[in-house]
């Protein structure tokens, strides 16, 4: 059974962050014109057992070139992005990134007890291919087709895989 999405402001949140509109260095992560797509990740949010949504441009410095939904390009590309409102994320980074590179990225924040703009008394929980993580997600490391769900206020039963399509040629 499909999970609904939340509709209210806090569920749509915006793909770029102060810095990323500027273009501006994050941590050690920089906008460049180029950047070899290597792997992606696919991530789903739980708020309040409710879809929060991933929105596509995250890690796409402005203006953006829009097909759709899709964020087809932009001024510069970070080595973290989403181009679609999927939750896949494209990893083209040299170092080894995890979920709280991708959050600052984003300019959401992202704790033990936090996601985006909710908070909880109860730990955020945390999946990587349908197994639970336990600690800190900002430490959850990006790999290779992982399939990561955080979920906080309510459980959702976690998707264990996501099947990513082809690239195109």
């Amino acid at each position: 059974m499909p999970t609904p999405i939340g509709v209210t402001r806090e569920y749509r949140l915006p793909a770029v962050s102060a810095a990323v509109r500027q273009g501006r260095p994050v941590g050690d992560l920089a906008c460049s014109r180029t950047s070899a797509l290597r792997f992606r990740v696919h991530l789903e949010l739980f708020a309040r057992k409710l879809v929060l949504l991933v929105p596509a441009g995250i890690g796409v410095a402005p203006p953006h070139a829009r097909e759709g939904a899709y964020v087809t390009g932009g001024r510069c590309l970070y080595p973290l992005r989403t181009r679609e409102p999927t939750g896949v994320i494209e990893v083209a980074a040299s170092r080894p990134v995890t979920l709280g590179d991708l959050f600052r990225v984003w300019g959401q924040p992202l704790g033990p007890r936090r996601i985006a703009g909710f908070r909880s008394a109860s730990p955020v929980l945390a999946f990587v291919n349908g197994r639970r993580v336990h600690g800190d997600p900002r430490a959850i490391p990006l790999r290779r087709h992982d399939e990561i769900v955080l979920e906080i206020g309510g459980y959702v039963a976690p998707h264990t895989s996501y099947l990513f399509p082809k690239l195109a040629p």
